[in-house]
């Protein structure tokens, strides 16, 4: 394999996972470990059927190894990593795609010294499509999801948990002020954690759904949420990055109806806004991304700067963007990039410590651009980019 690093400001090729996989969810991705490698657990088949398999990439070879598999298979859960080197898997979706869903009220916990998954205790509710961030003292909260309302439904969850690794088990944490999945949330400098947009069920219908614009703030010393200004727009499948100054940048989402199994959205936004945390918190608007785009990955570089790629948007047939931007905290404006090698969305993407940025798996075409008209046409490829 040839050094990437000669060649800064491109993609490069890396090993592929030793399987194709859909990582849908904000929360489901990949977690870096202590020792240098990735981690990526579970996901989805290109039918949508949850997968067990565990994958490790190994920056210095730049190549993938299978792992364990999880205990269980599951999609759309999240993936955590632990203060204590080890990695937390929550809840998700298991079996075969199905409406309504089949959530998960299991955990199950990743030790990297032996290799082993163990079980982590039962959630007080099943859910899928949840957050999960660490918080300051090592715990983490799960918040929002889909669960399941009756033999026939589906509801969108209020509640939130507390899951404490030197005492495994699950406690209560408040409520949410509203329901809201697959919505995506930020570990603030102060402890505080931010979660922002999602989707909602609005009635008995798997692509019956509603982008949100409320955001909330949850504080771990008090065990409150507390309702923050709201986004200038609702917005689902998008993402939320914390910069160097404490403020959050929401990119790209969607605001039509969905559905509650990763399927893409049929419009996406090119529209940006960025949180202040003063003034029990504000949203303005930023300069709009060279093209809208939802279910993308949003990474901070160590210049700290964004890198937003990926994505679709189901209305034009083709799930899988090539194409990349750099945000520019200072200037607050949009650079374009190189494209990756491979366009995709619903995939994994991470910030390696060496600087460079990974992106593995994920859904290359997505129905009438598949050669069959399939949903889902996956890619098992990796690849990194190099500042």
């Amino acid at each position: 394999m040839t050094d990437d690093r000669r060649d800064p400001g491109r993609w490069s090729a890396a090993g592929p996972l030793p399987w194709e996989r859909i990582l849908s969810g904000a929360a489901s991705g990949a977690v870096p470990l202590a020792d240098g490698r990735v981690m990526l657990a579970g996901g989805a088949d290109a039918a949508l059927t949850a997968q067990d398999g565990t994958a490790f990439f190994d920056p210095r070879g730049g190549s993938w190894s299978p792992g364990r598999p999880l205990g269980t298979a599951r999609r759309m859960h999240s993936t955590t990593l632990l203060a204590d080197g080890r990695v937390l898997v929550t809840g998700g979706f298991t079996g075969a795609n199905a409406y309504p869903v089949r959530p998960l009220d299991t955990a199950e916990v990743y030790d990297p010294a032996s290799g082993d998954w163990s079980p982590a205790g039962r959630l007080r509710e099943a859910r899928c499509g949840h957050s999960a961030t660490l918080l300051p003292d090592g715990s983490v909260l799960v918040a929002g999801g889909t669960g399941r309302r009756s033999a026939d439904s589906e509801r969108t969850l209020y509640s939130a948990e507390l899951f404490d690794p030197l005492l495994p088990g699950w406690s209560k944490a408040a409520d949410m002020t509203d329901a809201r999945s697959f919505h995506p949330a930020a570990a603030l400098p102060d402890g505080r954690v931010l979660v922002a947009g999602g989707w909602v069920a609005t009635r008995r219908d798997w692509r019956a759904g509603a982008a949100l614009a409320y955001g909330e703030c949850y504080d771990p010393a008090t065990d409150t949420w507390t309702p923050t200004g709201g986004l200038t727009g609702p917005r689902a499948g998008h993402t939320l990055t914390v910069l160097a100054d404490g403020s959050v940048l929401a990119t790209g989402g969607s605001d039509g109806e969905g559905g509650a199994d990763g399927r893409l959205d049929p419009y996406s936004k090119a529209t940006v806004e960025r949180w202040h945390p003063e003034a029990g918190g504000r949203w303005t608007r930023e300069h709009d991304m060279p093209c809208g785009r939802t279910q993308h990955r949003a990474v901070r570089l160590r210049t700290g700067e964004v890198l937003v790629m990926g994505g679709g948007n189901d209305l034009l047939g083709d799930a899988g963007y090539r194409s990349a931007a750099r945000y520019h905290p200072e200037t607050r404006r949009w650079t374009q990039v190189p494209g990756m090698t491979v366009g995709r969305t619903d995939f994994a993407a991470v910030a390696l410590p060496d600087g460079r940025v990974l992106v593995a798996g994920g859904t290359v075409r997505s129905g009438p651009a598949t050669p069959t008209g399939a949903p889902h046409l996956l890619t098992s490829t990796s690849e990194l980019f190099v500042l």
